[in-house]
């Protein structure tokens, strides 16, 4: 099973409570969201998979125009609590609810980490749809390869399957969307991250 719908609604709040402020204590995702924040052109960025919105709200304070899409109503209310001053709505990557070339750039940081390799196409292939072109993609995922069940996280009982993927394997799927690569930064895993890599790719759609 993959309950992500359900597992996140449940865990919603503790999630927050215990990854808020993450991002802030790891170079290596401060150092890919920077650098996208200073790529990206004027124009609205959507964070998409937000979760809670804690990276929405950084990069609101890199001077971003952001707003937030999630799956999970428990994940949208928790953001819209906590960042009252965004804009977060429940939303689903497959099919978002955007104009064709409507964003500057767009977010997905961990926001596949649930989904399998068969479907990450499709996904890709409507981030390129909403992109203007010229407009920015990062794309943050686990690295390695095959996936792993997650049943127990956050203090609560999940039913989650977590992917993880190459980084040449995932370049090539965005480059077949059309994408263009412009940066790939990687780091080896944290004692606490099951033994996965992390990975940050920035993609350009072109003129």
């Amino acid at each position: 099973m993959n309950d992500i719908e359900g597992s996140y609604n449940t865990a919603a709040a503790d999630y927050h409570a215990i990854l808020k402020d993450y991002h802030q204590q790891d170079p290596f995702v401060q150092g890919a969201l920077d650098y996208f924040a200073a790529v990206v052109q004027d124009g609205p960025v959507g964070d998409l998979g937000c979760g809670t919105g804690r990276i929405t709200t950084y990069l609101a304070g890199r001077g971003l125009d952001m707003f937030g899409v999630d799956l999970t109503p428990g994940m949208v209310e928790v953001a819209r609590r906590e960042y009252p001053e965004l804009r977060f709505e429940v939303g689903s990557l497959f099919n978002l609810d955007l104009k064709d070339g409507e964003l500057a750039g767009a977010l997905v940081w961990y926001s596949l980490v649930h989904t399998p390799r068969e479907d990450l196409p499709t996904v890709f292939a409507e981030l390129f749809r909403v992109l203007r072109p010229g407009g920015h993609l990062v794309h943050g995922f686990k690295v390695g390869g095959g996936s792993r069940h997650l049943s127990q996280g956050y203090g609560h009982d999940l039913d989650l399957e977590v992917y993880s993927f190459a980084v040449t394997d995932v370049a090539e799927l965005l480059a077949d969307a059309g994408f263009a690569e412009i940066a790939t930064l990687t780091r080896t895993a944290l004692p606490a991250e099951k033994d996965a890599g992390q990975a940050a790719i920035i993609m350009r759609k072109p003129d």
